[in-house]
């Protein structure tokens, strides 16, 4: 996973405007060799994974937009591989095909199955704005360091990063569940230790408007009461 293109760009052309960003939006993913991929698509924001067994291998992501017929203009927000890619931008060509996303990889092609088509009450790209501490909400302003976290209707992924240094401090995502004011995520990888990798973390949770009161017990069994605002991108 060494290029800006690995597995965004040089996807197969076809689907035009609108219809192409609904097309893709979601989840999606990937297996080969024991090796583990996960492709979220938010509405302006991507992030891909890779992950076998437990271990964590690599994510990138960025922001994106149609650019045209068939076609998304993208910028690297995080690359863990490659740091220097960070805030460099491409135009992708995409397309749908048969269900599937196809994507070129080094002279091949690999076939993304679809998990969600990303519609969901918590579905979309949210930025942590505000974390209790001595029992008092502490908000932060917005900076180039930032957490962020990807939400698509059933698979989540935050990544902590600084878009000015390319700097990441760490990611994890799995799958969740949000029903009755209850939000459930089970972890599927987390680059800082791969011993949580299938743990189930369960919190209280509701929206409000543009902002989600999220509180419950960290992976490491702390408490935590944290805010996280809507961005629109």
């Amino acid at each position: 996973m060494k290029t800006l293109y690995l597995l965004l760009a040089c996807l197969v052309t076809g689907i035009a405007g609108a219809s192409a960003q609904q097309a893709i939006i979601g989840a999606w993913k990937s297996e080969a060799n024991g090796v583990n991929k996960v492709l979220l698509i938010t509405p302006g924001y991507f992030s891909i994974t890779a992950y076998q067994d437990k271990n964590f291998l690599v994510t990138f992501g960025g922001t994106w937009k149609p650019a045209g017929e068939g076609s998304v203009d993208v910028k690297i927000e995080f690359n863990t591989d490659e740091k220097s890619q960070v805030g460099q931008e491409t135009t992708a060509p995409v397309e749908v095909s048969n269900g599937r996303l196809i994507t070129a990889d080094g002279g091949g092609k690999t076939e993304w199955t679809r998990i969600d088509d990303g519609n969901g009450p918590l579905a979309g790209n949210w930025r942590i704005t505000g974390r209790e501490q001595d029992g008092k909400m502490n908000t932060f302003t917005p900076s180039a360091r930032k957490t962020i976290k990807l939400l698509t209707g059933t698979r989540f992924q935050w990544i902590a990063i600084n878009t000015d240094t390319g700097e990441f401090f760490g990611t994890g995502g799995g799958s969740y569940t949000f029903e009755n004011g209850s939000y459930t995520e089970k972890i599927d990888f987390f680059s800082r230790d791969s011993s949580r990798v299938g743990a189930s973390l369960t919190f209280k949770g509701s929206v409000n408007g543009g902002n989600w009161d999220h509180s419950g017990l960290s992976s490491k069994g702390a408490p935590i009461h944290e805010v996280w605002s809507k961005e629109n991108l």
